[in-house]
């Protein structure tokens, strides 16, 4: 039998568009041929919705599932929004979820290869939507967060059904205080991330490079200033300081009264039921951040089509 490489696999994906398990399944079936397992993928219909894969995909839907201690977050692309309503569509974002959960599965790969509710895998039913609804799609990204003891919360901030939106978050409280106390706490403080965005739990955990870039950035602005070395210096500190307290989550400003930072805000309900509680994390999956949409222009299309 070929060995079946790395090379292979791509030259077979970059060919066809079809996902890299399928091609590594083609492969091995056809015994290393390309050409054997282009029309293989074609018999199985991959190929063929393989076609779209070209086509951006940055809308769709962000599914958010909690249970108990553990929660998951998945994000699943389409190429608009109109899928992104579809009831197909909707019912594979929250069984996917309720797997990525279920087996704790953060890997897209993983979760591509994982068995799907109805029969066969996550990846096939994938491929038959694409095939049935018309229009390409695609796994994003997953996230898992849990805890020892507490309570991990879900929050999708303008549901398009329950459990998916195009926000979603998940708030992790670790404390032996009981459900009826965290999960309310839990739920406001997700619909603050939510509005906030922190970058990071604590000012410390903010990415490095980001912060290099605001310090490059701040000490441009204070040499402009015309300021001794040493005041510079200074305002560099406290520009850098306030960005730190300002994108970090438990320094934030809680938004449901504007003033509180969010560390006292669960520190006081702690001590209103006479246990510890501490924030332990938070994830937040906004649909399509940082995928570059393209931009058509709908009249040059027309016209293209008319043979203009």
């Amino acid at each position: 039998m070929a060995e079946i490489t790395a090379a292979l696999v791509k030259e077979l994906r970059d060919r066809t568009g079809a996902g890299m398990m399928d091609c590594k399944k083609a492969l091995a079936e056809n015994n290393g041929d390309i050409e054997a397992s282009i029309d293989w993928l074609r018999t199985k219909g991959l190929a063929a919705a393989a076609k779209k894969a070209g086509r951006v995909a940055a809308e769709g839907l962000v599914g958010v599932a909690a249970d108990g201690t553990k929660g998951a977050v998945v994000e699943v692309n389409s190429e608009t929004d109109f899928v992104a309503k579809n009831e197909q569509f909707q019912a594979f974002v929250r069984d996917v979820t309720q797997v990525a959960l279920a087996e704790g599965i953060t890997d897209i790969e993983t979760l591509a290869a994982a068995g799907y509710p109805t029969g066969g895998t996550v990846a096939e039913q994938l491929t038959n939507n694409i095939a049935t609804i018309g229009e390409n799609q695609s796994l994003r990204r997953a996230a898992i967060l849990s805890v020892n003891s507490g309570v991990v919360t879900g929050y999708v901030h303008n549901a398009a059904s329950p459990g998916m939106g195009k926000i979603g978050v998940l708030v992790a409280l670790e404390s032996t205080a009981g459900a009826d106390v965290l999960e309310p706490l839990a739920k406001q403080l997700a619909m603050h991330v939510a509005a906030a965005n922190p970058l990071a739990l604590n000012g410390d955990d903010l990415d490095a490079d980001l912060v290099a870039r605001e310090r490059a950035i701040a000490e441009e602005k204070a040499a402009q200033s015309g300021k001794p070395a040493e005041i510079v210096a200074k305002m560099v500190d406290g520009s850098i300081a306030k960005f730190r307290k300002e994108n970090a989550l438990l320094s934030q400003l809680f938004v449901m009264d504007g003033k509180t930072p969010v560390a006292e805000v669960v520190a006081a309900a702690g001590k209103d039921v006479g246990a510890t509680i501490t924030l332990t994390g938070f994830i937040r999956f906004q649909l399509g951040e940082g995928i570059e949409k393209e931009e058509s222009d709908f009249a040059a299309e027309v016209a293209a089509a008319a043979g203009v």
